[in-house]
């Protein structure tokens, strides 16, 4: 049976925390300057202010777990054919700390650790062996920090993030802002983005020099993943393997109106542009006469996705939730994408949420299935990432936030889990089930 993995030093966290934020109702004047970010706002009762709004203070946590696995027949790896299995285990923590400043504006900081760990049996493949590593882990820290006016609420802020894995390394930076309107029913929004990555050149076994002579007659074979052994049975290192960069920079827009008490709707707009090495190393491709090759893409690429967001409430107990979006880019793709979520509250503190999601696309230019490219093609490529497809996505959410906290504890204010189904017409099939909890 599939479980839910929720990290246990991120739940151990959680309820130090919480404990915590309980015992300091206590009076501790007697302390010498008790440390806590979670202290209760205390009130003046004359002014009805907060005598001391400044303090850096515990605003929420947030902990999302969720558990992936998927199957399909059109691995990457093996040029298009073979296992796509993979599964992975991914925990997030975020954390929002807040103050007002002197001129009287709010500070929210927000800190964030992602955790992933997933295995790929198609990586296996890497090394012609079929013994290759599978398994790999991921860690992705991030910091944001925005200022929100006090009399306009137009905000400020910046952002950076890095995640990194044994064969991708990811650093990034973002500046964002947004301004309301005069009756603040209306809010435009900018985001720009950039983030400087760098991949581990790591070939299939076959493309690496596999013996190489040395004048002691001690011979050193490279493996797949890097490592030198010795033909003697010596001892074994591990050099550190070249990488090349891949550059992504981006500026979303965005529009957001409150059309009356029941209808909001938003615009958005992007403009993504990436250069750099843009092909993985292990992937392979396999020409028409039989022989292999590593795949080949552009060095730069240019993506304009637009969107549409329009939430209804329908009632007091529905909202409907819609989406859509066009993509296009110039290696030739063009794509559909239209979500539908409908929220029902079955009482106030209780809600489920079944959802649909429609996406087509169509291909690359550079992409051809197994056997399907020519040795003259200049760019070339069997990822079906790349491929014309369409996929359906559904699924159901369940939310409980009762007012006296979820099980009776206050401080855990929500509580979610969510399952989706995702199939794709190239026998590509996933499931995920997460589980979120918010605290305050």
């Amino acid at each position: 049976m599939k479980k839910v993995f929720l990290s246990f030093f991120g739940f151990a966290l959680l309820c130090r925390v919480s404990v915590y934020a309980q015992k300091i109702k206590e009076d501790t004047s007697h302390n010498a300057n008790p440390f806590t970010l979670y202290e209760p706002i205390k009130i003046d009762p004359d002014t009805g202010q907060d005598v001391n709004p400044r303090r850096l203070r515990l605003d929420e946590i947030n902990l999302v777990s969720s558990y992936y696995w998927q199957h399909g027949d059109h691995s990457a790896i093996t040029g298009g054919i073979g296992t796509e299995k993979v599964t992975d285990v991914s925990n997030g923590l975020d954390i929002k700390l807040f103050w007002i400043g002197d001129n009287g504006n709010k500070n929210t900081l927000s800190l964030g650790l992602g955790f992933d760990h997933h295995s790929s049996a198609s990586s296996a493949f890497v090394t012609t062996t079929g013994l290759g590593k599978q398994g790999g882990t991921r860690l992705y820290p991030s910091f944001d920090w925005t200022a929100e006016n006090n009399k306009t609420g137009n905000t400020f802020g910046i952002g950076v993030y890095y995640s990194g894995e044994y064969n991708y390394k990811s650093l990034g930076a973002d500046v964002h802002f947004s301004k309301k309107t005069a009756d603040k029913n209306g809010e435009f929004s900018f985001k720009a983005q950039a983030y400087l990555d760098h991949v581990t050149l790591i070939y299939p076994s076959e493309f690496i020099p596999a013996i190489t002579p040395v004048s002691t007659g001690t011979t050193y074979i490279t493996t797949a993943s890097g490592n030198l052994v010795l033909s003697n049975g010596g001892s074994i290192s591990k050099p550190s393997l070249p990488t090349k960069p891949r550059d992504t920079y981006s500026a979303s827009f965005g529009y957001s109106q409150i059309v009356n008490s029941r209808l909001q709707v938003m615009f958005l707009a992007d403009l993504v542009a990436q250069n750099g090495y843009l092909s993985l190393p292990f992937h392979r491709v396999y020409f028409s006469n039989g022989k292999d090759t590593i795949e080949k893409l552009p060095s730069s690429r240019f993506k304009i996705p637009i969107g549409f967001r329009a939430n209804y409430f329908l009632g007091d107990n529905i909202i409907l939730r819609s989406y859509y979006r066009y993509y296009a880019d110039n290696w030739g793709t063009r794509a559909n994408t239209a979500n539908l979520e409908v929220v029902y509250k079955v009482t106030p503190f209780f809600s489920v949420s079944p959802f649909y999601r429609y996406y087509t696309q169509s291909a690359a230019r550079y992409f051809s299935p197994y056997e399907g490219h020519s040795a003259s093609d200049e760019f070339y490529t069997s990822n079906y990432e790349y491929a014309k497809f369409n996929s359906q996505f559904f699924g159901v959410g369940f939310r409980i936030a009762p007012p006296k906290g979820v099980l009776g504890w206050q401080n855990l204010h929500e509580l979610e889990i969510r399952y989706g189904h995702y199939a794709q017409n190239t026998n590509l099939v996933s499931n995920v089930v997460s589980l979120s909890l918010g605290f305050k």
